[in-house]
């Protein structure tokens, strides 16, 4: 399991020109799921997004978390974070997970959130999305739940 975590001020997903989700400052998480993730995954991806420490405390150093900012978290679906563009031009998305093991996956990862003390947003699994963001530094962090970076 692959997550870019996206420090914002503000973020939202809107599907069909219609706002669905939108989060004030917090963290916007792209998410890909690949085949052979299991419960372990969901855990550790939830447990780093949740203790993240990239939020400057009053001394500008970054040494918060997102509950203890207060903030928001919201988690987009894109499985083109198991893309593989190492080939050619053309990436493949072969580390993709079927979509019903996927949405699975996906909805445990941002109830495991959720159920940490954090509110939650979601984007729409296998819709397209238009997702806005203000990023924050800007400051991006990439997990891997194999920890192969």
């Amino acid at each position: 399991m692959r997550a870019v975590v996206q420090r914002v001020s503000s973020a939202s997903v809107t599907v069909e020109n219609r706002a669905q989700s939108m989060i004030g400052t917090g963290l916007l998480i792209y998410l890909g799921i690949a085949p052979d993730d299991r419960a372990a995954d969901v855990s550790y991806i939830a447990d780093k997004i949740r203790h993240l420490r990239i939020f400057p405390d009053r001394d500008g150093k970054l040494n918060l978390d997102i509950l203890e900012i207060n903030g928001q978290v919201l988690v987009v679906s894109a499985f083109t974070v198991q893309a593989d563009a190492r080939k050619g031009r053309r990436p493949t998305f072969d580390a993709a997970a079927p979509r019903a093991h996927a949405v699975t996956l996906y909805e445990q990862v941002c109830d495991a959130i959720a159920e940490s003390g954090v509110e939650v947003q979601r984007g729409y699994y296998g819709e397209h999305m238009v997702v806005q963001s203000d990023n924050d530094g800007p400051i991006c962090i990439l997990l891997d739940s194999r920890r192969v970076f």
